[in-house]
């Protein structure tokens, strides 16, 4: 009952903010700015992101595409943006970055891990055209306008003075995290989930292959770990005393102790799944004072992540409210549900 309501309540906001009764159009799941998602583009992408529950559970199906079409609508609009200001990504990138993750593997080997993903050349290429697109426009609309001033880290530090000093070594850890039980907390850019063990194995062993290519950690991170607390910030988990360590494991602090900073762990089995560490930087105990390079360096970087994320969360509410949006999914579903007896 409790998941019906989640269900229905999700569906009333979209129906709310679409904001209009016309019929519509067949096989149209939404409609955004005149541009039409339609539900075989949406079974697709719920294909190829998440695996089929139960379909006893109807509600849970319905929740996972609910928030799926959510996060197209919010892509679809992003995408004609970018297309207005001229910013689509071009075919020589979408080559060249098609071809940086076929490095390393096999013609059969790449030919199964599209499988496995139920995507096609084509499917692939065109979710690299629109992550291209995506990240040119957030470069324009949103980092071009993040500044941090000398002042703004002075004045940061001043007021976290007591934080720089640690009372024993500490290291600042990044990780991307799978997990075979999928949050509805997480919120990764690409709303990718792994959905049992089966696909957070495959998921996490393709991250390993694309950082072994060279691709960053922490736009990986943000794209598909499943770490709520560490997803946005580039699976930043910040600084942590070595003493922690002991209390998760002895094996993993070795393991932690022996990483070069920088190099990414292979996959490990954790009791929430499986996930990648890479070692940022290693502190040692004591005061560290605002001359550090390393200590301006660590807040610049804080205060850019943290109004990165500020800016286009905002960014992204003004677009969507300045869009037209038809959500024809949670219509239907809120028209079922009044029609359920």
């Amino acid at each position: 009952m409790k998941r019906s309501i989640v269900v229905f309540a999700a569906a009333l906001a979209a129906l709310t903010e679409a904001g209009c009764t016309h019929a519509p159009p067949p096989n149209v799941a939404a409609e955004v700015n005149g541009h039409t998602i339609t539900n075989a583009e949406l079974d697709k992408a719920f294909q190829q992101n998440q695996q089929p529950v139960e379909r006893s559970n109807e509600d849970q199906v319905m929740a996972n595409k609910l928030e799926l079409l959510n996060s197209m609508i919010t892509s679809q609009i992003m995408l004609l943006r970018a297309e207005r200001l001229g910013l689509t990504a071009v075919d020589a990138d979408v080559d060249a970055e098609f071809n940086k993750m076929k490095a390393g593997y096999t013609k059969e080997q790449f030919e199964a891990r599209l499988t496995e993903r139920h995507m096609t050349v084509d499917d692939l290429k065109t979710q690299i055209r629109h992550d291209l697109t995506l990240d040119k426009l957030i470069n324009k609309e949103i980092r071009a306008h993040v500044s941090i001033t000398d002042a703004d880290v002075a004045n940061f530090f001043n007021a976290n003075k007591a934080a720089f000093n640690h009372p024993e070594p500490q290291i600042r850890i990044a990780q991307i995290l799978v997990t075979p039980n999928p949050d509805p907390n997480v919120r990764n850019l690409k709303n990718s989930k792994a959905q049992n063990d089966k696909e957070a194995r495959a998921k996490i062993e393709d991250i390993a292959a694309r950082l072994q290519r060279g691709e960053d950690f922490a736009m990986l991170a943000q794209n598909y770990s499943e770490d709520p607390n560490s997803a946005a910030n580039g699976g930043d988990m910040g600084l942590i005393p070595e003493s922690n360590l002991d209390k998760v494991s002895p094996e993993l602090k070795r393991l932690v102790l022996s990483l070069q900073p920088g190099v990414p762990s292979r996959p490990l089995p954790t009791q929430y799944g499986y996930q990648i560490l890479k070692v940022i930087a290693r502190e040692p105990a004591g005061q560290r004072e605002l001359n550090d390079p390393r200590v301006q360096q660590e807040i610049r970087e804080a205060l850019i992540n943290r109004k990165n994320q500020l800016l286009q969360a905002a960014f992204y509410e003004v677009a969507r409210n300045e869009s037209k949006v038809q959500n024809y999914l949670a219509r239907s579903i809120v028209q079922n549900a009044g029609q359920a007896k």
